[in-house]
């Protein structure tokens, strides 16, 4: 009885480096010339450039790059087939394609029906939609190509069940967020029982800009069970071997436990680490540089950093003034020493006050306002970016999604850097990851998270004498920001209307300033950047 093995190649490519990606997928392959069961091997969608190219698909060498790289896979010399995505020109419009390498050529190309255009996607930017069928044959299967979007789709997968597949090969780059993976799963075990054949999904694994990658590759047979998954955030090959009478598939691999098994907070922060390790390391920066202020924010940064990229590649830098507590002072040494990273101590008055000499003339007669913490921030900002200039090394800048929302932050300041890692990530939940770190083994001292947060720029200061508090704060911004609810929808949930109202218009009025904002991972449905594009300059009223 016909029997056919399948291999999932769970990558990580480098958005752009096109001839590099052909080489990584022929390395990959070349790894089962040993494997004689091996008939074809599946890689992710758009693998040859990697995802999201975006306007690199409107440079006029694209199209000569791609055939090159096409035509190297050919030449390759390898034993088993390949199926890889990459965009094609066809009839003047570009395409989103699936091509099957066989035999020294190309033996059949799909171009993806259902392009996505919402959220992080814009497919419909660059684009056009394919619109012939999915269905070839290849060693006596009737297999069906589908990618990403379209098993989303009930169209493609409605003509791939009326085809009579024997299984679907769907390639995929769809990007994390918290609970993505069971979307995904809950998605395939339900097309695969609707068309009664066993789907395989492949996902791209790595971070890319904001967005991470978190693979979880599987293959489920047509009663909807999973037998097979790969793990989440890492590079990993699956292989497995269908049956063509009773569509039965089997696998070698042992079931990776599903995102749902594992922690939330594991899972967390194990994205925050791979998409700071993949920005750090595609860029070329030798290392990262954050101020290591002695609060929660700043050390959740660092035990990221270091766990992302070990402690040689991490310099922490205090840079303490009059209002800076002792307590900080000593809880940062204290971490920094804990992780073995280098550490520095430069305290920031001299400049302070050789930027206050300097504008006394002009502020004269003027009081005090947050003119001056501001030239705080800044000042750290400069040292920071100057450490990033001689040692090449990115500076990490340390704003959680609560502050980034409504403005709590210093242009030129503490926003002065490459990435914000927690960009996405809300107060509370820094608190909660802090706890969880803690819990592998304890890196972050105790004081750091259970003392009041405080940007220190004043005497006596703490963050709740400016905003509500973070476990109100966040849940206002979550309504706000990812569900887009109205004010007068926020305050029938049961929140003060007048600190409804204060919320949301510092999160209208501090746009400009996130456009200015460094990128951050993105871990959420809805986050700024990619996700959340409004105006700077509007009129649009809060109760409206």
């Amino acid at each position: 009885m016909p029997m056919l093995a399948i291999a999932l190649a769970q990558l990580n490519p480098l958005v752009g480096d096109i001839d590099q990606n052909a080489e990584k997928i022929i390395e990959f392959a070349q790894r089962f010339d040993d494997k004689s069961d091996i008939d074809i091997i599946v890689f992710p969608e758009l693998t040859l450039t990697g995802y999201p190219p975006e306007d690199l698909l409107l440079r006029p060498s694209l199209s000569m790059r791609i055939e090159r790289a096409i035509d190297r896979l050919c030449k390759a010399d390898l034993r088993m087939a390949l199926v890889v995505g990459y965009p094609k020109t066809i009839g003047g419009q570009l395409f989103n394609v699936a091509g099957v390498v066989s035999g020294g050529r190309v033996i059949f190309e799909y171009a993806k029906c259902c392009l996505p255009n919402y959220q992080v996607f814009d497919e419909k930017r660059y684009f056009a939609e394919g619109h012939q069928s999915g269905v070839f044959e290849f060693k006596g299967f009737r297999l069906g190509l589908s990618i990403c979007e379209d098993i989303w789709d009930g169209a493609p997968i409605d003509e791939l069940k009326s085809a009579c597949v024997d299984a679907v090969l769907n390639l995929n780059a769809s990007p994390f967020h918290q609970d993505k993976q069971a979307e995904r799963e809950h998605l395939c075990r339900a097309r695969a029982r609707h068309i009664n054949a066993p789907i395989f999904y492949v996902n791209q694994v790595g971070g890319q800009d904001e967005l991470v990658f978190d693979g979880g590759s599987m293959v489920v047979d047509c009663q909807g069970a999973v037998v097979a998954r790969a793990p989440l955030f890492d590079e990993y090959s699956l292989s497995v071997t269908i049956d063509k009478r009773s569509r039965k598939v089997t696998s070698g691999d042992s079931l990776q436990p599903l995102e749902h098994d594992a922690p939330d907070l594991q899972v967390l922060y194990q994205a925050l680490a791979l998409g700071v390790r993949d920005y750090v390391s595609k860029n070329g920066f030798r290392g990262v540089v954050l101020g290591l202020s002695g609060g929660i924010d700043s050390a959740l940064t660092l035990a990221v950093a270091v766990d992302a990229l070990g402690a040689e590649r991490v310099q922490a830098v205090m840079m303490p003034f009059r209002y800076t507590s002792e307590m900080s002072q000593t809880d940062a040494a204290d971490q920094a020493k804990r992780l073995n990273v280098r550490y520095h101590s430069i305290n920031i008055e001299p400049m302070y006050n050789a930027f206050v000499d300097s504008l006394a003339t002009l502020f004269a007669d003027t009081p005090r306002d947050k003119t001056e913490e501001n030239i705080q921030a800044r000042s750290r900002g400069v040292l920071l970016m100057a450490i990033s200039n001689k040692l090449g090394y990115l500076v990490l800048t340390t704003g959680n999604k609560s502050e980034m929302a409504v403005g709590y932050a210093t242009l030129y300041g503490d926003m002065a850097g490459g990435l914000d890692v927690l960009k996405d990530v809300p107060k509370v939940t820094v608190f909660e990851l802090a706890r969880f770190r803690n819990s592998v083994s304890p890196v972050i001292p105790e004081n750091v998270i259970t003392r009041p947060p405080s940007a220190e720029l004043a005497p006596d200061q703490k963050d709740e004498d400016s905003l509500p508090p973070y476990e109100v704060l966040d849940q206002i911004l979550e309504l706000y920001v990812e569900q887009d609810c109205s004010a007068e929808a926020i305050v029938e949930r049961g929140f003060d209307r007048e600190e409804v109202h204060k919320v949301l218009r510092m999160v209208d009025l501090n746009e400009y300033k996130r456009r200015q904002a460094p990128i951050g991972i993105r871990l959420s449905k809805r986050a700024f950047g990619r996700d959340r594009r409004y105006p700077i300059t509007n009129g649009w009223k809060i109760g409206d």
